[in-house]
């Protein structure tokens, strides 16, 4: 352990200065685009977005008007980007109605549209 105060540091000319910030702000260490992916990915799941209507998310405006911005990952600059491109953007769209943001609350429409996704996966043709 160290017992005396703590040395100065030399400023020299040769020394680099600290790094330029991103332009972009980080939300918890990651960028907007980063946290939004991650959100928009998590809507391929049908239980997550079960879990999300009891929570009672669907009713609040804002998070609906959320769901509508995230419709640019639709655009094909953005799709590239989906790892699950069919299931996100389906529910993406699907969230866009009232009623199947009503409906995705009853465990059984979300199983139900979990079971179409494994059958949709297992027909697709492979590569």
């Amino acid at each position: 352990m160290a017992s005396g105060p703590p040395e100065d540091i030399l400023m020299t000319d040769r020394q680099s200065p600290p790094p330029v910030p991103s332009e972009e702000p980080k939300l918890g260490g990651f960028t907007r685009f980063e946290v939004e992916l991650e959100f928009v990915q998590s809507l391929a799941s049908p239980m997550y977005l079960n879990h999300l209507a009891s929570l009672k998310f669907f009713e609040n405006p804002a998070f609906i008007a959320y769901l509508t911005y995230l419709q640019y990952w639709a655009q094909p600059p953005y799709t590239k980007y989906l790892t699950y491109p069919g299931p996100t953007l389906k529910h993406l769209e699907m969230l866009q109605q009232e009623r199947f943001r009503a409906d995705i609350l009853s465990p059984d429409v979300a199983a139900r549209l979990a079971e179409e996704e494994v059958k949709a996966a297992a027909e697709w043709p492979s590569s």
